[in-house]
This record gives C-alpha cells, sequence and structure tokens, in this order.
C-alpha cells in the first residue's frame, strides 16, 4: 500500500521525461523529487529519505552509473531502477553491477515502469517493516534466523552455500541478479568471473524447490546477465 510517505527521486536531464514521470507518479500518490544531474541526485540521498529512484543511465557530470554506485553508497536499501537508451547485455550488466536493482529500456511502456515502480516500493516498505527475518513468496519460506526453508510446509534441506544463494535471490526478488553479484555477495570478491558456481547451485536449487525444475517457476535465468528471483502467483 502507497502511503503519502512514499517518495521517488527522479534522475534524468530532459526535462520532458522528468515531466511525464512527475504527473503520472504523482497521479499514483507519490511525492516526488526531480534532479538534472548526477551530483544533485547525490546531494538529495545524502540528506533526504526516499523509496525508489528512477535514474537516467546518460546523464550529465558524473553520469549515471557514477551516480548509481555512490547512490548505493550512501543508501545501501534504496530500489534504484536505471532507465536507459542501451539495449546492450553488456551495459545492462554494467549499470546492474553499479547497484541498480532493475533496469528499463527508453522508450518504455508507461504501465510497465508503473508497475516496477510500485514493486520497489512494496519491497522498499517491507524491508523496513519486516522484524521476524522471513521471507515468505509463494510456496516457499526462508527462515533467515533458523537458516530453515520450506516448501508448501515441508522441511527443504539446504547445504549452506544453496541457502546463502537463495536468500540472495528472495531477499531481491523481482529483480535481476548478475551473476558477478551472486557470486561476490555468496563466495567472495575473488569468485568474480566463476560463472560455472552459480550455474551449478542454481541447478541444484531448481532440483530442490521447483516442481518442473526444466521449466522453474521462481528462479528464472535472465539471458546474459544472471537470475531473478519471482513470485508465479503475481
Amino acid at each position: 500500500m502507497l502511503t503519502s510517505e512514499s517518495r521517488v527521486l527522479i534522475v534524468d536531464d530532459e526535462p520532458s521525461i522528468r515531466r511525464a514521470l512527475h504527473t503520472t507518479l504523482s497521479g499514483l500518490g507519490f511525492e516526488i523529487e526531480e534532479a538534472s544531474r548526477g551530483e544533485q541526485a547525490v546531494s538529495f540521498v545524502r540528506s533526504e529519505h526516499y523509496d525508489a529512484a528512477l535514474l537516467d543511465i546518460n546523464l550529465p557530470g558524473i553520469g549515471g552509473i557514477e551516480t548509481c554506485r555512490e547512490m548505493r553508497r550512501l543508501e545501501p536499501q534504496l530500489p534504484i531502477i536505471m532507465l536507459t537508451i542501451r539495449d546492450d547485455a553488456d551495459d545492462k550488466i554494467e549499470a546492474l553491477d553499479a547497484g541498480a536493482d532493475d533496469y528499463i529500456t527508453k522508450p518504455f511502456h508507461v504501465g510497465e515502469l508503473m508497475a516496477r515502480v510500485r514493486a520497489a516500493v512494496r519491497r522498499s516498505h517491507s524491508l523496513q517493516n519486516n522484524k521476524d527475518s522471513v521471507i515468505m513468496i509463494g510456496d516457499i519460506e526462508l527462515d533467515v534466523g533458523r537458516r530453515l526453508v520450506r516448501k508448501r510446509g515441508v522441511v527443504v534441506h539446504l547445504t549452506p552455500k544453496e541457502f546463502d544463494l537463495l536468500h540472495c535471490l528472495m531477499s531481491k526478488a523481482g529483480r535481476p541478479i548478475t551473476h558477478a553479484r551472486l557470486l561476490t555477495s555468496v563466495w567472495g570478491t575473488e569468485y568474480g568471473n566463476e560463472l560455472e558456481y552459480t550455474r551449478t547451485f542454481v541447478r541444484q536449487l531448481r532440483r530442490k524447490l521447483e516442481d518442473d525444475p526444466s521449466r522453474p517457476h521462481y528462479i528464472l535465468t535472465e539471458s546474459y546477465l544472471g537470475y531473478r528471483f519471482t513470485d508465479p502467483e503475481r
């Protein structure tokens, strides 16, 4: 549920895009702040709280990628959606590795972008309000404190690394996570290029969690990027 406290930062150097996004998001009940340069956005994030940020990749000054890195350093939990005209996999990987939670390519469908923003804000509020350290998505329940996983109430036995990988995916549900981010989060910085680790462990998780591992509903492959955990019922 959106509240008057739901605030979105729009960072784009094109006034027409800022205007269109401002009008649409305001109509959905969001409070909006605008920035036209990366330096300005970083200054805002340093002093204000936002529930999500829409960030153009092509910005004057320090640029969108460096802005994303700095915003992520200042606010580790801030959902950042990168807006980009680039549809190349390498550009998407660069944005995600810089700390973006998601990306959408210009020209974008307004309905899709608004759905992404609403989902990002819901996740932000959920992280702020969730005190019991339990993540429940579909039939999968992950108890962080007890390091237990259940499917339809039945305990699923995972190895420590399988649990850590699943936790990383479920805690960022709905967002694409690159191989490199998964590897460094679960195995450490020295494993950033060992793609076979993520592929092997994802196969193992699918065998244990999916009804049909060959047609997964929870752990989806993002071609050339990594993986995304999703709720099949949404």
